[in-house]
């Protein structure tokens, strides 16, 4: 479906710096794109707690690289 450094990747990576797990929804991938949601929600949620943050933030950053470099299968 996409490939490395196509437009579809590059548009999904756009997509995840707004909502997060938005992009691999795009893709295809529900059950990846519903954990990060969740878990970059819940960690920006708790920012005062600073740890939950920085980790929400890390998986932020993990979501937007993993749909700019998805490789699809078919």
């Amino acid at each position: 479906m996409f490939k490395t450094g196509s437009a579809g990747n590059v548009i999904a990576a756009l997509c995840n710096i707004f909502f997060p797990g938005l992009g691999q929804l795009i893709q295809g991938r529900l059950l990846l794109a519903i954990f990060l949601f969740i878990f970059v929600t819940l960690g920006y949620w708790f920012w005062f707690l600073v740890f939950p943050a920085i980790i929400a933030a890390l998986l932020h950053l993990f979501s937007i690289i993993n749909a700019a470099t998805y490789k699809s299968n078919d």
